[in-house]
């Protein structure tokens, strides 16, 4: 039974008769099943020390265009108007220029056809009373000019009054002091002449004389006062004549300044009124180029917003979308916060785009097919509302192109390519929660957020 003995009993007895003895045999199907269980687990062995690319996985995205003006935009009417004709149709190509829709005017105020006609009249009405009122101003500052010289001609002939009346009431004054003499010189001889003819010294005749001559200076004396009060009088009255002249004179220049700021003002507000209406001239004229809407860039027409004949717009409207001809087509994809700190600009990418078969291998980039490859452009500054952070993809030159059949809007997914690390590493960082590492530190994103960049992606 130990089977110890030289002498093999095998080939004597049947064996599969005898229960216990086909009990100690081991069967060969087992055999085979601990052969391939060893040998799985050899191979899981081996494959644990294989090289795995760590990546970050990004469950959402979309094709878009790289820059702005690349994007889907909508045609907005300038003004409010109806729509009068259609010159194109959904999904026809257009050029930069051709004309997409023509408009009629709603507003009343621009109903006129001979608006600008109109306008222009006034404008040469405008012009004219501004030159008249230049004008205006001339003859005023010429009035002014004259009035200052009559104020300096008649000030100085009032001056040269009032010197002559003060040299005459001078001369009388003078008069009136030698009179004053005269008299006394007089009264004293009457005094002696009445002594004299009291005495017989002289007679009845010569007294008569004295006395008269007496009363002469006495008569000339009064004269003489009067003539000076007469002169005084004139004198104030010169005086009197030069401040009268003076306050004539400012009145009439105060008055002719008044009357030159008023013209002045005039033309101002006349001025302002003419630029006014060439303001309006040239709004209108532009608004009369409005009434065509043009193409902004070459391009698709998507879809018409308002369709239609006869129906108004307002001032803003959309009317159609349209789709630019050649955009830069970048994959826009979204990444965890946690995720932002390990990429950088320039990192690669793997993408799949909805419609194209794929099979990825994630930890593989280099047997995965149906995938293209894409490098980081630009990394939004803040999150967006989901809390994710924008990544703008664009083309790998150094790989295989992407479709040209893609569209705008398509949906996408993405792989962000870190570094290689073995399998086991990435099984125990996956079960622990871990988050990827890298061996350097990732390079600062350039271009993103500089004032002055030259490169568009710094518009971001």
């Amino acid at each position: 039974m130990l089977n110890l003995s030289q002498n093999k009993i095998r080939d004597k007895i049947n064996q599969s008769e005898l229960y216990s003895m086909s009990m100690m045999h081991s069967h060969r199907f087992g055999r085979i099943v601990a052969y391939v269980v060893c040998g799985m687990f050899g191979l899981f062995f081996c494959i644990m020390f294989l090289p795995w690319q760590q990546n970050i996985f990004s469950t959402e995205g979309s094709v878009t265009a790289l820059y702005p003006e690349d994007r889907p935009q909508t045609i907005e009417t300038t003004i409010a108007g109806r729509i009068e004709k259609w010159h194109i149709h959904e999904g026809q190509h257009v050029k930069k220029g051709d004309q997409i829709i023509t408009l009629s005017e709603v507003k009343d105020k621009f109903f006129d056809p001979e608006l600008i006609i109109r306008l222009n009249e006034q404008l040469e009405s405008k012009n004219q009373v501004i030159i008249a009122t230049q004008n205006k101003v001339k003859a005023q500052e010429a009035q002014i000019n004259a009035l200052q010289n009559a104020f300096a001609y008649s000030l100085e002939k009032a001056k040269n009054k009032v010197k002559q009346a003060q040299l005459k009431n001078y001369s009388d004054s003078t008069d009136l002091v030698a009179e004053k003499i005269n008299l006394q010189v007089a009264i004293n001889q009457f005094d002696r002449s009445v002594k004299m003819y009291e005495q017989g010294v002289i007679p009845l005749v010569e007294f008569e004389k004295r006395r008269l001559k007496q009363q002469e200076s006495a008569a000339k004396l009064v004269s003489i006062e009067n003539k000076y009060l007469a002169s005084k009088n004139e004198l104030l009255n010169t005086k009197i004549e030069l401040n009268s002249i003076k306050a004539e004179y400012a009145d009439k220049i105060s008055k002719a300044e008044s009357e030159k700021s008023s013209a002045i003002a005039y033309g101002a507000n006349s001025e302002g009124e003419y630029s006014k209406i060439k303001n309006e001239i040239a709004n209108i004229t532009i608004r009369n180029e409005q009434y065509i809407i043009h193409a902004p860039q070459n391009g698709f027409i998507v879809k018409a917003i308002k369709a239609g004949i006869g129906q108004t717009l307002k001032e803003g409207e959309a009317v159609v979308s349209i789709m630019p001809e050649s955009p830069t087509v970048a994959a826009e994809i979204y990444v965890y916060p946690m995720n932002v700190p390990l990429i950088s600009k320039g990192r690669k990418v793997r993408i799949e785009f909805d419609g194209w078969p794929a099979l990825q291998f994630s930890g593989w980039p280099s047997v995965a097919v149906g995938t293209f490859g894409g490098r980081v452009e630009v990394i939004d500054q803040v999150p967006s509302k989901s809390g994710k952070f924008r990544l703008l993809v664009v083309p790998d030159e150094h790989d295989e192109p992407w479709p040209k059949q893609l569209r705008i809007g398509s949906g996408v997914k993405g792989w962000a390519m870190l570094d290689e690390v073995p399998i086991w590493y990435e099984v125990w960082r996956q079960l622990n929660g871990f988050p990827p590492s890298l061996k350097e530190k990732p390079t600062e994103v350039e271009g993103i957020g500089k004032k002055g960049s030259s490169d568009k992606s710094s518009d971001y």
